[in-house]
C-alpha cells in the first residue's frame, strides 16, 4: 500500500514520486503535515513490525530529513537505539529548521546530548526554557509552555539518571508523574531511579498500579521485576523480567534486568544468554561492534569479569567504548579489569579517564572509582597519590570499609604507624570482625611499640 520506494543508509529516497513534497492542511493550525515524511515514517513502522530494524532505521531517518517536525520518527530512532552518538549528532546537524521552529532544534539537542558536561547540558535546558518564555505571542503558539513541559522534564530526568544523580532524578520524576501519571517514558526512568535508591515501597506501589492499569504492557511486569530485584528475591525477579520480554521481545531494559538477576543468582550461562539476546536485538549492520546500544556489550564484559575471564572482558569493554566513548562507566570497567590483570599503570590511566569523563560534579556514585584509583597508585608504590585519593573518597562517603582499610594500609607501608592504627580502628568500627584489619592492626601496634620500622621492609607488600 505504501509503494516500493528505495532508501539508502543515509535516508535518501530514490523514488522520484516520494521525493515530491506534499502537504495536508491541518484544521485551525498554521503548520501543515508533510505527506512524504508521514509515508516514510509509516514504512519505518512497518519494517520495525517485521523486525527488519535496518530498513526501519533508514526510513525513520528519511522521515526526519523530509520533515524535521516529524518528532515520532526521531523518537523511534533514539528510544530504540538505532543510531550511534555520532550518527545522532550528524543527523541533527543536517536538519533545516524554520526560524519559528528554533525551539524544536534546541529540544532535539537536549534529547541526544545527555553525555555532555553538566554545565553544557544544563545551559541547553535553561536556554530552551528562557527562549520559549521570552517569546511573544506572535512568535509562536507554544509561548511559555516548555518550562513545565512533561517531555522536557522527562528528558532532564533521564539526564540526571545517566549522570548518577539518582535523588535529583527521583524527585523530578515524582513531580512529573503527579502531573501526568500516564507518561510511560518518565515511569521507566522513575523505576530505574527508585531501584538505585533502594525505594522498595515506591517500587511496590508503582508495580501494583501499573499491573492494574496496563496488564498487557511489558513496563508493568518490568516494574514487578524491579521490586523483587530491589528486595533481593532474584528468582522471582527474573521470572517477571522474562514475562516482560515475552510481551515485547525488544524491551531492552527487561533483557538486561533478566541478565542481572541471573548474575545475582550466579547462573552465568543464563545471564550471558540474556545479555547476548539484548545485543543481538540491537545489532549494527556490518559487525557486532557497530551495535547502536553499548549496554548489552558492557554487561557481557562484566559477566566475563565476574567469572575471571579478564581478557575476554577487556575485549567487550573495548567494544563498548567503540560504540559509546562518552560513558564513564565503560572506562571504569576497563580500569577494574586492568587492575585484576595487574596492569596497574593502565588501570590508573583508565580510572583517571573515568573521572575526567564524569559529566556532573563528583558525587557518591563515583566514590568506588576514586578508591580503585587509590588502590592502583598504592600497587605502584606511589603512596602520596594513593593517600590523596583515599582522602578524596572519604569526602564523598565516610562509611566505606575498603577506603579506611586502604588508607590505613598505605600509611602502614609508609611506616606512619600512628595514622595507620587510627584508620584501622575506623575500619573496624564499620565492620568489627574484618580479618585483614584486625591482623594488620595487631601488626601495626606491635611494630610501633617494639620495632624499628626501617628494619622490617620485607614484611609488607
Amino acid at each position: 500500500m505504501l509503494g516500493d520506494a528505495k532508501v539508502d543508509e543515509h535516508g535518501n529516497v530514490s523514488d522520484i514520486k516520494d521525493s515530491n513534497v506534499m502537504y495536508l492542511d491541518k484544521d485551525a493550525q498554521d503548520h501543515e503535515i508533510n505527506i512524504s515524511a508521514a509515508i516514510c515514517f509509516l514504512r519505518g513502522r512497518a519494517y520495525e513490525a517485521l523486525e527488519n530494524r535496518a530498513q526501519a532505521r533508514q526510513w525513520y531517518i528519511a522521515a526526519v530529513k523530509a520533515d524535521p517536525l516529524c518528532y515520532e520518527a526521531l523518537e523511534h530512532l533514539i528510544e530504540n537505539h538505532m543510531l550511534t552518538c555520532n550518527e545522532e549528532s550528524s543527523l541533527l546537524s543536517s536538519l533545516q529548521f524554520c526560524h519559528e521552529d528554533g525551539w524544536l532544534s534546541s529540544f532535539y539537542t537536549c534529547l541526544i546530548k545527555k553525555q555532555d558536561k553538566e554545565n553544557v547540558v544544563e545551559a541547553k535546558f535553561n536556554d530552551l526554557e528562557k527562549e520559549n518564555a521570552s517569546s511573544t505571542p506572535s512568535d509562536s503558539p507554544f509561548t511559555g509552555t516548555l518550562k513545565n513541559n512533561t517531555d522536557l522534564l522527562a528528558c532532564k530526568a533521564e539526564y540526571y539518571h545517566q549522570c548518577g544523580e539518582y535523588q535529583k532524578c527521583f524527585e523530578l520524576t515524582s513531580l512529573l508523574l503527579e502531573k501526568d501519571p500516564f507518561h510511560l517514558k518518565c515511569t521507566l526512568v522513575h523505576l530505574a531511579a527508585a531501584m538505585e535508591l533502594g525505594q522498595s515501597n515506591e517500587l511496590y506501589i508503582m508495580a501494583c498500579n501499573l499491573v492494574k492499569d496496563y496488564p498487557q504492557k511489558p513496563l508493568s511486569w518490568f516494574a514487578v521485576g524491579c521490586y523483587y530485584y530491589c528486595i533481593r528475591k532474584y528468582d522471582q525477579s527474573r521470572r517477571y523480567f522474562s514475562k516482560a520480554t515475552s510481551l515485547e521481545g525488544t524491551f531492552l531494559s527487561s533483557w538486561i534486568g533478566q541478565g542481572n538477576a541471573y548474575a545475582a543468582l550466579e547462573e552465568g550461562d543464563q545471564a550471558m544468554l540474556a545479555y547476548r539476546t539484548a545485543a543481538r536485538l540491537f545489532p549494527g549492520f556490518l559487525i557486532f561492534s557497530s551495535s547502536r546500544c553499548h549496554l548489552p556489550t558492557l554487561y557481557i564484559g562484566m559477566e566475563y569479569m565476574r567469572t575471571h575471564s579478564f581478557k575476554l572482558a577487556e575485549q567487550f569493554f573495548l567494544q563498548a567504548k567503540t560504540i559509546c566513548s562518552s560513558d564513564p562507566l565503560v572506562y571504569n570497567e576497563l580500569g577494574v579489569v586492568s587492575y585484576h590483570m595487574k596492569e596497574y599503570k593502565k588501570a590508573v590511566r583508565w580510572f583517571e579517564k573515568t573521572l575526567a569523563s564524569i559529566p556532573t560534579s563528583m558525587n557518591a556514585t563515583w566514590e568506588p572509582t576514586i578508591v580503585n584509583l587509590a588502590h592502583a597508585y598504592r600497587k605502584l608504590k606511589m603512596y602520596r597519590e594513593a593517600i590523596k585519593y583515599y582522602e578524596k573518597a572519604l569526602t564523598l562517603s565516610t562509611k566505606s570499609l575498603s577506603t579506611y582499610a586502604g588508607l590505613a594500609y598505605t600509611y602502614h607501608l609508609q611506616g606512619n604507624y600512628n595514622s595507620a592504627i587510627t584508620n584501622y580502628h575506623k575500619a573496624l568500627w564499620i565492620k568489627t570482625d574484618d580479618q585483614f584489619c584486625t591482623e594488620m592492626l595487631t601488626l601495626a601496634l606491635a611494630e610501633e611499640s617494639h620495632c624499628d620500622p626501617d628494619s622490617i621492609p620485607g614484611l609488607l607488600s
